[in-house]
């Protein structure tokens, strides 16, 4: 982009922004996961600088130019009379850094609030040429994308450099900054340092304005005080107190300060279209040109075009004292001119969606998580089972470490596919079972090399030669092929599976099917809420619709039920029987099972003892007087009834509260925000006791999962009632503050999909990997008991596996490097399967081709799953520095050796990292590792948790949501609208936008919507009429209404959990939730916006390399 754009400074970096008191947030809407093994943070080479600087030179400030697309991105920057390695504090106003008005208030006239840009236009992917694509004219709508989901901090806040000491001071140093681009003073923003009073600033005339920020409340209007910060997950607020619009509970400490200074109105800005302020902009001068078009992945990239650069070096700027004292500069990184996660979806999207991925090619780059696009197995792995952080390893441990990009890979071994791409193919290889090397016990695939006319193979990991067992023998055809290669899928195709012999089964003999039984929390919450009327009701529906095999007519898994307060109530629900019978089991500390015939039933055979037992159980406890809960004995009574059926199986617990009743892993309640940002902070994400822990490894052994469906309305400890689901397997749902006309809708439809989901039980995962390297490191919901088995009671399709491979000798480029992972797992229909994935990538002596063939999403998934487990072990301030010294580092050594020489002025970024500093400052502003004053520490626990086994594509969505224009939605086609990008400055009051993240959906309406549109989607009159408490969008007949909830359905079936709808309105109390989503503003938990942590990693960066 070009460097002659209009620059203005912001509030300096990390500071606090005044807190809204009063409003307790509402907390995480979605589930809660638990905890990790612990496992000690892996040290960081180099330096660990902080977020606290020393003192630094203030002032310097990076003008941001891009070379033509291809190359790596470029930004410049420099400066004549500073440090070369400093970029200073000062920075562009976000729009979001100034707090929103009160509702109701109006913005004085000058601080209008919001502008539009266009985007930047850099690309992604392996440079190389192809078809120009042209740069969107300055009014054109914006490009698609989604965006990473901010955090919030925690009431200690972290500066980047202090702030300016005086308003002469910000002059001096502003003026002394010499990049190519025309300046104009202009008054501060809104947002500048709270201790500044009225503008000082001598007003200029004819000068262009830059964009303002929304200004504070008018003096005499009060702040209608917003949550004052953001969940990543959002609950419904606790049930209404007796003030109308005040959730019940303590005032929040945390952002407490000076209210804003307010601003005389100031004059000079121009109206933008559709309602927003701000420049307009013309074309842009010096831009470079053109960009080539996509890169071609299926042919090996050339050397990457030189970078082109505008090189700040070159321009004459006067000096500081021959500016008339009118003219002091002020700059602002253009938001457009730096990468744009938009622009690198969408070009992907139109370079690489149209045309089939075909595998059959080593160390191909996949299109991105975010592109639609058909795979063909020909060999490897779909990315839709196996996506790595590079595709092209360093041959030596010397070259990984220099480049510090970690190797990994991110597996879900039973993703789901789309109808239109064939499931694996099921192989019997009969008594003998699949063929494997005599050595290394790999299973066979394409990579096998078949010798002596096809009676000896040599293994492709370990290179040992092994016989062909006599009834696989087949002749070789001229090229060395097996003549029946294409017609065996273990020789032709990436995945497949194998039907596993009794020798793979436990106790050498072949497993029942499962079983699934149903636990129900009957304390007086439970009831009082009609939750336990909602699940009776819903099971009676769900049971017909268990887990089948293909083509079998009937489930074969059994079903089970229990109720439990204090005490567990087992029901027996034989088919012989007239009426279901109770038995109580009250000496909790020894749980045994009262019945064994008669509680694991097949559905058919007992539904109608079933559904009477379903009817009767809200009616039996409906006076209950009982509020206290046992859990472990819960969880164990599972695990005996599913050992006495000698079967795997899975527990649906829903839980309401605190187990603090007199039983084994009874708890305490030990939340205690006094520890965040404090040495102890790590225990909060730790389990209270090792119980837990021990049940999780029995649990394990029997191949008993457990998800947990809570409903909490205070503190549950979800870091220690999640550690048995998280070892087995499972999954946690969690509905703070449940209510029955909001959230029954999102709870039954994330019931429907988990009793219904294909999952594979009693699983053992193993990674094998070719000479060179090694599995050394797993991530996600799982049990270990040794250095290479990764054991699940339950392993479902929406699970993944993270593995980090380190080097145990050289690499050839010749023969690459191949991963074969196998998964060995009883299917619901009892059969015991293997499943084989396997992937072969190229090796690479040169840093460019390492950096030319990263996966950016699949690093920052990567990055993300390490950094939560470090939380179990270290402070949270130093897993932060290591993240960004981290990144730092792979940035460091790109630029200094692959990078042509440039300037240190400018920040050099490879073309498929470019969004990395974007997404990584998503990550540090997430509320595991920067929480907000309201987030709770049930809430982080259960993040954390989540996360940890989210797959590339969720990872993305949650850390930067998608953001989209509803009101710019084709009717009549059947696409979304072009995504924009997470700022606050990209909204138009005149619009209505949705937000997405995985776990919420969040619609915003515009203060000057259309009456009209208003009408057609809520059926109300007026912007005021609207309400905050919609958990449905209501059903209307008109083709704007029709549309929205198509969008809604749209994106509700792509993700793995039911999302929570919340409407905002601007300027509403909810907004403060909204606008924490909005990841690349500045956070008003002290997260940087996305201008400055670029310069902060370009500072992190130069430091490095000086």
């Amino acid at each position: 982009m070009s460097v002659n754009q209009q620059a203005h400074t912001g509030p300096p970096y990390g500071q606090p922004q005044p807190g809204y008191q009063g409003y307790q947030q509402p907390a995480y809407g979605g589930q809660s996961l638990p905890g990790v093994p612990q496992a000690q943070y892996g040290a960081y080479n180099g330096p660990m600088p902080g977020y606290q600087q020393p003192v630094p030179p203030q002032g310097y400030f990076p003008s941001l130019g891009f070379p033509s697309k291809g190359s790596p991105v470029s930004l410049n920057s420099d400066t004549s009379s500073l440090a070369p390695n400093f970029i200073g504090s000062l920075r562009a106003p976000p729009t979001s850094g100034a707090p929103p008005p009160a509702s109701g208030a109006s913005h004085p006239s000058g601080h209008l609030a919001y502008s539009q840009f266009e985007h930047g236009d850099v690309q992604n992917g392996i440079p190389a040429s192809a078809a120009p694509m042209q740069r969107p004219p300055a009014s054109q709508p914006f490009l698609p994308g989604s965006a990473p989901t901010p955090v919030s901090q925690i009431s200690t806040f972290q500066q980047y450099g202090p702030p300016p000491a005086s308003v002469q001071q910000l002059r001096n140093h502003m003026a002394g900054m010499t990049i190519g681009c025309t300046a104009a003073s202009a008054p501060p923003p809104a947002g500048l340092g709270y201790g500044v009073g009225p503008s000082s600033y001598p007003p200029t005339t004819g000068a262009p304005r830059p964009p303002a920020m929304p200004g504070p409340p008018l003096p005499g209007q009060t702040v209608a005080g917003p949550p004052s910060s953001q969940p990543n997950h959002v609950s419904s607020p606790p049930p209404p107190s007796t003030m109308a619009g005040l959730h019940p509970g303590p005032p929040m400490s945390g952002l407490h300060g000076p209210p804003p200074p307010t601003h005389p109105p100031q004059p000079g800005y121009q109206m933008q279209q559709n309602g927003s302020f701000g420049q307009m902009r013309g074309p842009q001068p010096n831009y470079g040109g053109a960009y080539p078009g996509a890169p071609n992945y299926g042919s090996p990239p050339g050397p990457p075009p030189p970078p082109k650069r505008l090189d700040p070096d070159s321009i004459p700027s006067p000096q500081l004292n021959e500016l008339p004292p009118q003219q002091k500069p002020r700059h602002r990184i253009d938001p457009d001119a730096i990468p744009s996660p938009i622009q690198v979806i969408e070009d992907d999207r139109n370079n690489r969606g149209s045309e089939p991925f075909v595998t059959g090619v080593r160390g191909q780059v996949p299109p991105l998580v975010t592109t639609n696009f058909l795979v063909k197995d020909q060999g490897n792995a779909s990315p839709r089972y196996i996506r790595c952080t590079s595709y092209n390893i360093p041959c030596t441990s010397d070259m990984a470490k220099q480049s510090q990009v970690p190797l990994a890979a991110v597996i879900k071994p039973l993703a789901a596919l789309p109808p239109e791409e064939t499931l694996p193919y099921l192989v019997d290889h009969g008594e003998s079972g699949p063929v494997r090397c005599n050595r290394c016990k790999a299973y066979m695939c394409p990579f096998m090399q078949f010798i002596e006319g096809g009676r000896r193979f040599q293994c492709c990991f370990c290179s040992c030669v092994t016989e062909v067992p006599p009834h696989y023998f087949q002749h070789l055809d001229h090229t060395g092929k097996r003549v029946d290669f294409y017609d065996r899928p273990e020789l032709s195709l990436g995945s497949y599976e194998f039907l596993a012999t009794v020798d793979y089964c436990k106790n050498n003999k072949f497993p029942s099917p499962p079983a699934f039984i149903f636990m129900i929390d009957v304390s007086y919450n439970a009831v009082k809420s009609g939750l336990v009327r909602l699940i009776c009701e819903e099971l009676k529906l769900l049971l017909d619709y268990l887990p089948r095999e293909g083509n079998m007519e009937e489930s074969a898994i059994r079903v089970g039920f229990v109720t439990y307060n204090k005490v567990l109530h087992f029901y027996n629900v034989k088919s012989s029987l007239a009426q279901p019978q109770m038995m109580v089991v009250s000496d909790v500390a020894d749980m045994f099972v009262p019945l064994l015939d008669g509680f694991l039933v097949n559905v058919n055979e007992s539904r109608t003892v079933i559904a009477s037992l379903l009817d009767q159980i809200p009616e039996m406890f409906a006076d209950t007087r009982e509020t206290e809960t046992v859990f472990a004995p819960v969880i164990q009574a599972g695990l005996e009834a599913l050992k006495a059926a000698e079967c795997a199986g899975k527990l649906f617990i829903f839980h309401t509260s605190l187990p603090i009743a007199e039983a084994p892993g009874k708890l305490k309640n030990r939340d205690d925000r006094k520890l965040i940002n404090t040495d102890k902070e790590k225990t909060l994400f730790q389990p209270q006791t090792s119980f837990y822990n021990n049940l999780a490894k029995d649990c394990v052994a029997q191949g008993c999962c457990v998800d947990l469906f809570l409903f909490p309305n205070q503190y549950l400890d979800v870091a220690t009632l999640g550690v048995v689901p998280y070892q087995t397997g499972g999954s946690i749902y969690k509905y703070a503050y449940f209510q029955l006309e909001t959230d029954q809708y999102r709870f039954l439809n994330d019931l429907r999909r988990d009793v219904q989901k294909e999952v594979g039980f009693d699983a053992v995962m193993r990674v094998r990997t070719s000479t060179g390297i090694r599995a050394t490191d797993f991530f996600g919901a799982f049990y270990m008991s040794n250095t290479t088995d990764v054991e699940m009671a339950g392993l479902d399709c929406d699970k993944t596996i993270t593995v980090e491979f380190k080097h145990d000798d050289k690499l050839s480029e010749d023969s690459g490097a191949l991963l074969q992972c196998a998964l060995l797992y009883t299917s619901c229909a009892g059969q015991r399967r293997l499943r084989i994935h396997n992937l072969s990538l190229n090796c690479c002596t040169q840093l460019a081709d390492l950096y030319r063939n990263c996966e950016t999403d699949t690093l920052i998934n990567y990055l993300a799953k390490y950094a939560y487990r470090g939380v179990l072990s270290s402070p949270v301030k130093t897993v932060r520095d290591a993240l960004i010294n981290q990144c730092a580092q792979i940035l460091a050594c790109y630029r200094k050796n692959c990078a042509s020489p440039s300037s240190a002025g400018q920040l050099i970024l490879p073309e498929c990292m470019k969004l990395l500093p974007v997404y990584l400052n998503c990550v540090l502003k997430s509320d595991v590792l920067q929480p907000g004053p309201e987030v709770t520490t049930d809430d982080r626990a259960y993040i954390r948790q989540l996360v940890t086994s989210m797959d590339v594509a969720e990872t993305n969505v949650f850390f930067y949501p998608r953001l989209l224009p509803l009101t710019k939605a084709d009717i009549d086609s059947g696409s979304l609208p072009a995504a924009i990008r997470n700022s606050e400055e990209r909204l138009s009051k005149g619009d209505i936008y949705l937000l997405e993240n995985g776990l919420n959906i969040f619609v915003w309406v515009g203060v000057n919507v259309q009456q009209g549109l208003i009408q057609n989607l809520f059926g109300v009159s007026s912007f005021s009429q609207i309400s905050n408490a919609l958990s449905t969008l209501p059903v209307l007949e008109n083709p704007f209404s029709k549309k929205v909830r198509s969008i809604v359905d749209m994106l509700q079936g792509q993700r793995s959990r039911y999302m929570k709808l919340i409407i905002v309105k601007q300027e509403d109390k909810l907004e403060m939730l909204f606008k924490h989503f909005l990841v690349e503003d500045k956070s008003l938990s002290g997260g940087a916006s996305y201008v400055d942590f670029l310069c902060h990693m370009h500072k992190e960066i130069r430091q490095l390399l000086s």
